[in-house]
């Protein structure tokens, strides 16, 4: 259980109501155990005016006052096990919720390299089925381990109290059932954990098949997705058959050795009665009674172990995440100003997954309210840059500096609040488009965020939609053209008017004509904030105050377009290219 010894702390910080919990469990048990001595006390006062030793009357008086105390602990007894549920279930849901939180707000420290290691499917089932299976050993298993330590120290001392060898006899097939309960745990427990691997990778295949769902039909691939989902699906069905095959002994195996219980009590009980070693028959009632009783915690023993061994499973698969330390920390505590000054010394950066070089050993310098455009071809690592920035990566050798200070020791939160970033591929949330627009800025008014979409030239097309900006986007704004949603992003990152914008070939979807009133519109927005262009078009680029051509990681020009323009290289070539382009 030692994965276990996580979930200390949700129960330390729920001490009371746990302890509560049990004491409540104790009481609900105790007065369960009122009923069989009643019963067989009213058998005996039947049994007494049978042999005429008390009235007609008498026997009435003695029965109503029994059946009284028995309805009367049934009732508190079931008053206790509401109450019992109300505590330590609810505790068991807390300790869900919590965990829910650590493991999410875990998942968003950590950085980008996690994401590209780990499936979006995995993530979820961990933080969903697993987390599930651990809220049962929170929960259920507390409760029903109190509830057969209870009915153990109590029950059985009772039974041997009142008939020794019956008491034997009843109990012979309990520790067997318990044994051979055990034992299928252990199987089941190996099994569920195959159908919680399985779980993960079906969740993976499903997300990505919904995601990429244009994909498949633009390459008619549905065949080829059905027939996978028909394997997966009868991977699924053979997983899960053999863990309900080993599920089915679970019940006849209960009922058959409480049979045998069951037998032993009536066949040695009414034995010891014709023999004359019991003096009542409600003593054989009561122990069939008490034999019922132990049926479920007998049962349960074995179940406990399974949902232990299942939550231990499902925790270590947990932790291993919740282990992951993030490289990317925010060790300074005080916030920073942020003004915009930017430089990159002796620059080098590799990714680690893939182990290319995107930046080797680059400097350069861009002062507070600058507008500097990065060209290149693909993979040159102007992306990388941008990213380098907003401190979603930290280099592998060199510094980048914010304002003259060390990125690593600016406050994290401080820095990304000054940054207004537009990705390469615009992501949208499956929400309206005025609280997508509102994501740069919460406390916006529509008025505000009208304004912002005007700029971004996407005001006309939101108004044209029915619904206007309460137009509802799909998953990852999949209602949207390319363009609108790159314009849309454009939209929610001036909204949070910040020191710092970074645009990553975020006009790559949209016309010449709009790209132009964008741009001249981001100028005039962007006067005194400091500006980052990644851009494949000269016409992006050409009004910025400088230019860095990247190639392969490194620097190949740098100055402004009349500069670069009049000397050969690439952006000359670039420049002329896109211009008869054009023509």
């Amino acid at each position: 259980m030692k994965e276990l010894k996580h979930l200390n702390k949700y129960f330390k910080k729920y001490w009371f109501k746990l302890l509560l919990g049990i004491l409540i469990t104790i009481i609900a048990r105790v007065f369960s155990l009122i009923m069989p001595s009643y019963v067989n006390k009213s058998i005996q006062a039947i049994e007494q005016f049978m042999a005429k030793n008390i009235s007609m009357d008498q026997a009435k008086e003695f029965l109503f006052q029994y059946i009284l105390i028995i309805v009367g602990a049934a009732i508190l007894s079931g008053l206790f096990t509401f109450l019992m549920r109300q505590t330590i279930i609810n505790v068991s849901r807390y300790i869900e919720y919590d965990l829910k939180n650590e493991v999410f707000d875990h998942y968003q420290i950590l950085n980008l390299n996690f994401y590209k290691k780990n499936r979006i499917g995995d993530l979820m089932n961990r933080i969903s089925e697993d987390i599930n299976q651990v809220r049962m050993y929170g929960g259920p298993a507390i409760m029903y381990g109190i509830q057969t330590l209870t009915l153990f120290v109590c029950l059985i001392p009772l039974m041997f109290i009142k008939a020794p060898t019956l008491a034997a006899y009843t109990l012979l097939p309990l520790p067997i059932l318990s044994v051979l309960i055990y034992q299928i745990s252990r199987i089941i427990h190996t099994r569920s954990t195959k159908v919680q691997e399985f779980l993960s990778t079906l969740s993976t295949f499903t997300q990505e098949s919904f995601s990429g769902v244009a994909v498949i039909k633009a390459y008619s691939l549905e065949p080829k997705i059905n027939a996978e989902i028909q394997d997966l699906a009868q991977e699924g069905k053979d997983t899960s058959m053999d863990l309900a095959k080993v599920n089915a002994w679970f019940f006849p195996l209960m009922i058959l050795l409480i049979g045998i219980s069951n037998i032993f009590v009536i066949y040695i009980g009414g034995k010891q009665y014709i023999n004359g070693e019991i003096t009542s028959i409600g003593i054989i009632a009561e122990f069939i009674l008490y034999v019922n009783m132990l049926t479920w915690p007998v049962a349960v023993v074995g179940w406990l172990t399974s949902i232990v061994q299942r939550a231990e499973a499902s925790q270590k698969r947990i932790n291993e995440f919740l282990k992951v330390e993030p490289s990317i920390k925010n060790e300074v505590t005080q916030t920073t100003p942020i003004k915009g000054n930017i430089e990159f010394r002796n620059v080098t950066f590799t990714y680690e997954d893939t182990n290319i070089t995107a930046l080797d050993n680059i400097s350069f310098k861009i002062d507070a309210g600058q507008t500097v455009a990065f060209l290149g071809k693909t993979g040159s690592g102007k992306s990388t840059i941008l990213d380098m920035v907003a401190r979603l990566y930290d280099a592998t050798s060199g510094e980048v500096l914010i304002d003259g200070t060390p990125i690593q020791k600016l406050n994290l939160n401080s820095l990304r609040s000054a940054i207004g970033a537009v990705p390469q591929d615009a992501f949208l949330f499956s929400d309206t488009i005025e609280n997508n627009i509102r994501f740069g800025d919460e406390t916006a008014t529509l008025e505000e965020i009208k304004e912002v979409a005007k700029k971004a030239v996407v005001h006309k097309n939101i108004e044209g939609f029915s619904k206007k900006y309460n137009t509802v986007l799909g998953e990852r704004g999949i209602t949207l053209s390319g363009g609108q949603k790159q314009r849309v992003s454009i939209a929610r990152a001036l909204l949070k008017n910040p020191r710092i914008y970074l645009f990553d070939d975020c006009l790559s979807a949209v016309d010449t004509e709009t790209e132009e009133e964008i741009l001249n519109n981001l100028k005039q927005l962007s006067e005194d904030k400091t500006t980052l262009i990644v851009s494949h078009r000269v016409s992006s680029a050409k009004n910025a105050d400088k230019i860095i051509v990247l190639e392969n990681g490194k620097i190949i020009q740098e100055g402004t377009h009349e500069e670069l323009n009049n000397v050969d290289g690439y952006y000359k070539e670039l420049y002329l290219s896109q211009l008869s382009e054009k023509e």
